[in-house]
């Protein structure tokens, strides 16, 4: 499921991003494989900082060498609030590109929670705010208000609902 700056791109506004979010489900049996359909010299992507990434639930990522491009592939944990959103992703297409991405609440919400534990992330606050914006209508709140909860971002939603230009 891709999820980031990509997606809020998708739903709210555009800006650019140096990388792609992806959450992921992956077997440690397909780690090599994964290694040598990205070889080098145009790929960096270590086959044991992908092994310990399902190991500790973390992250790893492929880089492309000649452009600086990269993937962060998060593991999948088992946290409810990851297990929740990678349930919802949707279809969206983009170019002709058919793909899987966060739902628009849960765009909203990882921003905030990526927000919160940054220190204060204006840029993350912003995709949230711009979600929520464009997507206003379309929005199941109840859902969006019972992870605030659950996630400890109320200060961070009730800012984002006081600020945003919605019709």
């Amino acid at each position: 499921m891709i999820t980031g700056s990509i997606v809020s791109s998708l739903q709210g506004e555009p800006r650019s991003t140096h990388d792609i979010d992806m959450i992921i489900t992956i077997q440690k049996s397909v780690a090599k494989k994964l290694v040598e359909a990205f070889p080098l010299p145009d790929f960096y992507l270590d086959e044991d900082n992908i092994l310990d990434a399902i190991n500790k639930q973390s992250m790893f990522n492929l880089i492309n060498v000649n452009t600086g491009d990269k993937v962060d592939f998060w593991i999948l944990t088992d946290e409810p609030f990851d297990r929740s959103r990678f349930s919802r992703k949707i279809g969206e297409e983009f170019m002709r590109l058919k793909m899987l991405v966060s739902s628009p609440e849960d765009t909203i919400l990882a921003k905030l929670r990526w927000a919160k534990q940054s220190g204060g992330s204006e840029k993350q606050f912003t995709d949230a705010l711009w979600v929520y914006e464009v997507q206003y209508e379309k929005l199941d709140i109840d859902y969006l208000e019972q992870w605030v909860k659950k996630l400890n971002v109320e200060s961070l939603w009730k800012r984002l609902v006081d600020e945003a230009e919605t019709v």
